[in-house]
């Protein structure tokens, strides 16, 4: 219980951005109906919002903690704050992408912030596991609870309803901002020697270890995968299955809700089952709902439905992919983290989300233009190939592991 008000503070936090990060797909699809823009143009608001993590993170990482990691989730906060006002105000494309500009920006000091101090209360590798399955688990509630937090403002005679939803979520920014403020650290930032320029040359050196080039590589693909599905699938469930534009984004929830569900059950089973065989079985069973399930899309009926009673099969059963990637990103990032000195977790941190978002982006920007060309059915097989590739790449980066812990 010693931790306990600082790791409450670091759940609100990340409920708050789940919510924020992952409406992208919703504002896609509000974009498409409200902003006359296309696929491909809307999905340039994923660059707006992964870009941003990716070069922030790169600038700050080694900087955030001389800075300390509370500011750090306070600047981010107060950021976003002005980011939601923005989007209510502006009512445009070009509000959206200030908005994901702001949050890519802001979660760039949370989410370095909070994977650094995971490594400062934690006292076992087991326990590392289980805290960051647990806050990436909470991570997908909040990513669930968008997707009904957002329908409740759609107004069929008011297309610019929704855009109330930003003054509830700047709310709830401020409530999470103030709670932080008034939250004690009481854990020890390890300090760095060196001037700011050597941390920083120490980061660049760190990312070409060959434990950290294939760490990376397997997050960038895993983020590739569940960012490319999770942002479009909104829209896959309007213009594919047919569901109207409320069931659609509700819909969407299985998926956040079942990445929830295989990240709280990771937690427990990498007690008991070498992370290593947990995934690669993890990333054959989502392949396998790619190949054997996503074929039914294509006879899917053409009328608009309005009823969960009408909804196919298919609208149910292929969200619950997220329990089969959901504990990818969690497990290869504590097994990485927990392999190295707990003055290495910030530089490490910043490379994990600059290649996390640089995934999200390519990955999210690659089905828009599928979805576009091909049809949203066939854009989704494409997935298949970053899952090959991620497969290979966690068996190497866990003889580089042991490699790093056998020269430790």
């Amino acid at each position: 219980m010693k931790h306990f008000p600082i790791k409450l503070a670091l759940f609100i936090n990340y409920f708050v951005f789940a919510i924020l990060l992952n409406s992208v797909g919703i504002v896609i699809q509000q974009s498409l109906a409200n902003y006359g823009v296309s696929a491909t143009e809307a999905s340039i608001l994923e660059a707006f919002k992964d870009l941003p993590i990716a070069i922030v993170s790169f600038f700050v990482a080694s900087f955030l903690p001389k800075f300390g990691y509370k500011n750090s989730m306070l600047l981010g906060l107060a950021l976003v704050f002005a980011g939601c006002l923005t989007m209510y105000l502006g009512n445009s494309f070009g509000s959206s992408k200030i908005l994901f500009l702001t949050i890519g920006v802001a979660f760039a000091f949370i989410k370095v912030s909070v994977y650094s101090m995971i490594g400062l209360f934690t006292n076992s590798k087991e326990e590392h596991n289980s805290f960051m399955s647990s806050i990436e688990g909470f991570f997908m509630i909040g990513i669930a609870s968008a997707y009904f937090l957002f329908p409740a403002f759609f107004d069929a005679n008011d297309p610019n309803g929704w855009l109330r939803v930003y003054l509830l979520l700047a709310a709830l920014v401020a409530v999470a901002f103030f709670l932080l403020l008034f939250t004690k650290v009481e854990v020890e930032t390890p300090k760095s020697s060196g001037s700011l320029s050597d941390d920083f040359v120490g980061m660049l050196k760190m990312a070409a270890l060959p434990l950290t080039i294939f760490f990376v590589l397997s997050a960038f693909c895993f983020v590739m995968v569940e960012q490319g599905i999770m942002t479009w699938l909104p829209t896959f469930n309007q213009k594919v299955l047919s569901l109207n534009e409320t069931l659609s984004v509700q819909m969407a929830s299985i998926l956040a809700l079942s990445l929830a569900a295989g990240r709280f059950l990771a937690g427990q089973l990498v007690k008991k089952i070498h992370w290593l065989t947990l995934l690669i079985g993890c990333l054959l069973a989502a392949a396998a709902v790619v190949v054997f399930v996503l074929p039914s899309a294509l006879n899917a009926n053409p009328q608009t439905i309005h009823s969960f009673s009408d909804i196919p099969a298919i609208g149910f059963i292929f969200p619950l992919i997220g329990l089969f990637i959901a504990p990818i990103y969690p497990l290869i990032s504590s097994a990485t983290l927990s392999a190295l000195p707990k003055h290495l977790h910030s530089p490490m941190t910043g490379l994990i989300v600059i290649f996390s978002a640089l995934g999200g982006t390519l990955g999210s920007r690659i089905i828009g233009m599928l979805f576009e060309n091909v049809g949203g059915a066939q854009a989704f097989y494409f997935m298949l190939i970053p899952i090959a590739i991620l497969i290979v790449s966690l068996i190497l980066l866990n003889k580089f592991i042991k490699g790093y812990g056998n020269a430790a």
